[in-house]
């Protein structure tokens, strides 16, 4: 597949004629090789892009306009889904039904934005009340421009979803920079958008390492970069921007605190906490993977989690019943592992997993892992593992566990569980973190908006707060009286 860089509307080769291997974290075999591009490929695209914005007609479309191919994108997503859930499951490694939930929901965005761009027209404008009787003044918004988007291989065509299909409802042009780990559905989203009807530019799909990553980052032609992933990729990203003033939004990491009160359901409880730690192996940015609970429910919630976690069935995507996949890479499995080690050496308790499961000698598989009593200064409590790890403690009090859960360098996610309504309110108002859930763990809807506080990022996406990511605000005054200003003549 040397020809996966979709540029100016076609697939082409990279010029730096180098390919990656795509491996499936199941079997460690390649199952498809794509290419490489390098500066010069970032430079085709970036300028593709910068084309379609400054002359092209997809900015001056109207919104109804956009939202026709926006649909079609949508429902050319829902003809090729059962490829698409394939492909996610050979290259992520998530079982099928996780990869089928994906791929619904990657069509729902894209059909959610294409209403939003419709319903814009009209809107674009909005009137400004004046002291002086003289002037008129309105505020427009307008699409911010060529957007960079670079994603992260946890959820592959979702992730590419959240930022394309705003930036194009906005009126934008944009690169997109899947991971090198997992590009194959961006690839097909590429081509799915050109029978969509979008035009040559408007969408540039890039596949690539870190070096196309940060020429695209670095890339004065981008008006605007959209990133998700680690907090050190987000920090080189925020400088590149610096550089050249680019705006910029970041959804990094997350450490978040899941808070269960002592009058919970265990059976709830557990159910949610597995739920928060080991949909798609871990592997998200928000899972609540440090669980307070309140002492006199504590013991049992471990029991119970614990039992429960040993019960989950381990294997390939897809085969029947497997609720927990391999981990996407090699290089993913030896950080899980190293941190699990940590974990241990810190004083931590495992009650569960913490190993390659028996008969996988092939493969990047890890049982779930449950590790009580963990000291919060400890590293696992305190950094990110993103993989089946979740770490508990006991608290005393409601003050003392809202300390500790909001003592961390995060804020992208928190739960809190209790049977008292006013207490779960009161909590949920009192957590540092973009997005709370209330008796549940990861819900998450393209409706409301997405993002953290602190170190996991700013900027929104999902609802209209992703809609207004992409849009510029312009102030137009108009001076209407029939008399000469008079100020100088």
């Amino acid at each position: 597949m040397a020809g996966t860089l979709f540029i100016d509307g076609a697939f082409v080769a990279a010029k730096t004629g180098e390919s990656l291997d795509v491996i499936d974290p199941a079997t460690e075999a390649v199952i498809a090789t794509v290419a490489a591009a390098g500066p010069a490929d970032i430079d085709l695209a970036v300028s593709a892009a910068r084309r379609a914005f400054d002359t092209g007609p997809w900015p001056s479309l109207s919104g109804a306009a956009r939202a026709a191919v926006l649909q079609n994108i949508a429902d050319g997503i829902r003809a090729a889904a059962g490829e698409l859930a394939r492909l996610e499951v050979q290259d992520n490694g998530k079982p099928l039904p996780e990869a089928d939930w994906d791929i619904a929901d990657a069509a729902g965005c894209f059909e959610f934005y294409a209403g939003l761009a419709a319903g814009f027209d009209g809107h674009e404008e909005e009137a400004i009340a004046l002291p002086d009787a003289r002037f008129s003044a309105c505020a427009r918004r307008e699409p911010v421009g060529v957007v960079g988007a670079i994603i992260p291989w946890n959820y592959p065509l979702l992730m590419a979803a959240w930022k394309v299909a705003p930036a194009l409802a906005a009126g934008c042009t944009v690169v997109l920079k899947p991971s090198e780990l997992t590009p194959l559905t961006a690839v097909r989203l590429a081509a799915i958008a050109r029978d969509a009807g979008l035009p040559p530019g408007v969408l540039n799909v890039v596949t690539g390492a870190g070096p196309a990553g940060q020429a695209l980052a670095d890339h004065p032609g981008v008006d605007k970069l959209a990133f998700t992933g680690s907090v050190p990729t987000g920090s080189k990203v925020m400088q590149a921007a610096a550089r050249d003033i680019k705006r910029v939004s970041l959804e990094l990491g997350g450490k978040s605190p899941f808070l269960v009160f002592a009058d919970s359901d265990v059976g709830k409880v557990v159910e949610w906490i597995m739920f928060g730690i080991f949909w798609n192996q871990g592997q998200v940015c928000s899972a609540t993977s440090r669980v307070l609970v309140e002492r006199p429910l504590y013991q049992a919630v471990v029991d119970r989690l614990a039992t429960e976690a040993r019960r989950i069935v381990i294997g390939g995507g897809f085969e029947a019943g497997v609720k927990l996949g391999p981990l996407v890479s090699a290089g993913q499995y030896a950080k899980v592992e190293a941190a699990i080690a940590r974990g241990i050496a810190g004083g931590a308790r495992l009650v569960a997993g913490g190993r390659r499961p028996e008969g996988r000698p092939k493969g990047y598989f890890l049982e779930p892992t449950v590790f009580a009593d963990v000291p919060f200064d400890s590293f696992i409590w305190k950094e990110e593992i993103f993989g089946p790890v979740v770490c508990l403690a006991p608290f005393d009090s409601e003050d003392a566990a809202i300390a500790e859960a909001n003592n961390s360098r995060f804020g992208l996610a928190a739960a809190v569980m209790s049977a008292d309504d006013a207490r779960t309110a009161r909590v949920a108002r009192r957590l540092r973190a973009g997005i709370v859930w209330i008796n549940c763990s990861q819900p998450t809807f393209t409706e409301a908006p997405w993002g953290g506080y602190k170190q996991s990022g700013f900027g929104r996406e999902l609802g209209r707060w992703g809609f207004e990511n992409y849009l510029e605000t312009k102030q137009i005054t108009r001076f209407d009286a029939d008399e000469p200003w008079g100020w100088y003549l």
